[in-house]
């Protein structure tokens, strides 16, 4: 029992942000994520982009933006971006349909189910950041990586280019579907964004690429056969996971 304590504390220690920070921090972080809420907003209502489009935006310069935090200032302030996101989300799912941010984010073809399709990628996308930062922290920013960029571009490569659809599981028995375009697609992503983030952290270029090859067809393996709504713990645990397994 003492070393999964100690691995507990230890992360703990690490996630909670110091009071310095939520102060001089959170106005900074809040104005961002609202910018970033914005540009979806205008994509949407005025540009009339499709929710697949407007959401994987949000998706992907969310977790970018995690990534360069957990990088470069640590998990603190990921936990503290993290937090102000969520309130964000929540507020958009409070105000509900019609409104510009719920719309931007909530797929017509999750209905029924609109709302719980965007509550539940954001539990799992916050379950998927804890188990890395758990098992994997050297390699938590490969997980937002692969999981921003790879799983960002599946959906709508598949939305616009693709044509050979297989079924997969559903929670709440929504129907859905990927493409093996868009699988694909996250496969070559996750490689290129995964060799990119090893490169600048300082590995060789043939380590990196080797190991950048295994997460994004690892990750890219993992999404294509997730439930929909959970890939975005999925990919996350894989792409860290296989970044530890070959460097450590």
């Amino acid at each position: 029992m003492i070393a999964p304590l100690t691995i507990l504390e230890d992360f703990f220690a690490k996630a909670i942000p110091s009071k310095a920070e939520i102060l001089l921090l959170s106005p900074f972080i809040f104005i961002y994520v609202l910018l970033v809420a914005i540009l979806v907003c205008y994509l949407k209502k005025f540009r009339n982009v499709r929710t697949p489009y407007t959401r994987k935006i949000f998706h992907f310069l969310i977790f970018t933006t995690a990534s360069i935090f957990q990088y470069r200032f640590g998990l603190s302030l990921v936990v503290l971006f993290g937090i102000i996101v969520s309130l964000f989300v929540l507020a958009a799912v409070v105000a509900g349909e019609g409104f510009v941010f719920y719309e931007a984010m909530a797929r017509q073809t999750d209905s029924p189910h609109r709302t719980l399709f965007i509550l539940i990628p954001l539990f799992t996308t916050a379950l998927g950041g804890v188990l890395i930062n758990i098992f994997f922290p050297g390699f938590s920013f490969i997980g937002y990586l692969v999981g921003g960029w790879g799983d960002a571009v599946g959906e709508p490569v598949g939305t616009r280019w693709g044509k050979h659809r297989y079924a997969v599981p559903s929670l709440l028995g929504v129907p859905a579907q990927r493409s093996v375009e868009g699988s694909a697609a996250v496969i070559l992503v996750s490689t290129m964004v995964a060799f990119a983030g090893l490169y600048l952290a300082g590995y060789p270029v043939p380590m990196a690429f080797g190991t950048a090859l295994a997460c994004g067809i690892g990750g890219g393996a993992v999404e294509a056969i997730s439930n929909h709504g959970l890939d975005n713990l999925t990919i996350q645990v894989a792409a860290a996971g296989i970044a530890h397994v070959i460097l450590t």
